[in-house]
């Protein structure tokens, strides 16, 4: 009765968790057919409060970070298996996971850094063509495609009052992803200085970048295999406990409350967590090369 127990809770968990990420996914997609429908118009009034419980759910899914779900794990299994170390181990993936989060999050800045350089690219050199000259151009390229977020005011700064656009163009390739930039600030020397064609460098600049963007793409999804991989090798080991309560054997006690099983348990999840960082070593190395 216990293993059927703790399975009960566990399959309990798991629904709550999959019916609230319904939850947000469906409201969201009918709040988006509702605007595409409306001609983007505002939405009417919502009598059954439904996006009111949707937006209270994303508030607290946006509160609760990912990280925070290691501990309310570690409470879980603890409850389940009647011992302490859960929590201990759960309180310890916490700064693991945040520097997972906050990479993952710094990736996704610069791909998009990365994006805005090449659409100001674009936009520059169609607005050279249409016959302004390379501060105005710059200015309307900036404000039509949204590019340089971050050194928006040294940049056009420079561009507006006549100081050195180059230079600031080159401090704002420093920002991770916006390294294509130094080449905006190539042609732009070139063609200020010697009075060579922008637009054509520009576009070439664009290309490039493009042609760099789609090979790092490329390699993502070669390597999203070899991701997943590890991943569901890493998630094996919960499955087979799972198994092991449907079974009735629980599993849980004896990993938690017998000196061989925690000296398994440790050993384990060493050889886990060394194979995870080689998995990671060797993705990174390979975007590296790349």
């Amino acid at each position: 009765m216990t293993g059927m127990t703790a399975m009960s809770m566990g399959a309990a968990v798991a629904c709550g968790g999959a019916a609230a990420w319904l939850l947000l996914q469906r409201d969201s997609a009918v709040r988006r057919a509702r605007l595409l429908f409306a001609g983007g118009g505002t939405v009417g009034a919502d009598p059954s409060g439904w996006r009111t419980r949707a937006g209270a759910l994303r508030r607290v899914r946006a509160r609760w970070r990912t990280e925070w779900w290691a501990p309310a794990a570690g409470v879980l299994i603890a409850v389940l298996g009647a011992s302490v170390l859960p929590v201990v181990l759960g309180a310890a993936g916490v700064p693991l996971l945040r520097k997972a989060r906050l990479a993952g999050r710094e990736r996704r800045d610069r791909e998009r850094r990365a994006d805005e350089v090449i659409a100001l690219c674009s936009a520059l050199a169609g607005e050279v063509r249409a016959g302004r000259q390379p501060g105005e151009a710059l200015l309307r390229g900036a404000r039509d495609c949204g590019g340089l977020a971050e050194a928006q005011a040294t940049v056009l700064a420079a561009a507006r009052f006549g100081g050195d656009v180059p230079e600031a163009l080159a401090t704002a390739a420093r920002q991770p992803g916006a390294e294509g930039l130094r080449g905006l600030a190539a042609c732009w020397r070139v063609a200020v200085d010697q009075g060579a064609g922008l637009a054509a460098g520009l576009d070439r600049l664009a290309a490039a970048l493009r042609a760099e963007r789609d090979q790092r793409s490329d390699l993502s999804a070669q390597l999203a295999g070899a991701r997943a991989t590890a991943v569901m090798l890493a998630g094996l080991p919960a499955l087979g406990l799972l198994i092991g309560t449907a079974l009735g054997a629980d599993p849980l006690h004896v990993l938690l409350h017998t000196p061989a099983c925690l000296g398994c348990l440790a050993v384990g999840g060493i050889l886990e967590g060394l194979g995870l960082w080689w998995v990671s070593r060797i993705v990174r190395g390979a975007e590296a090369v790349a």
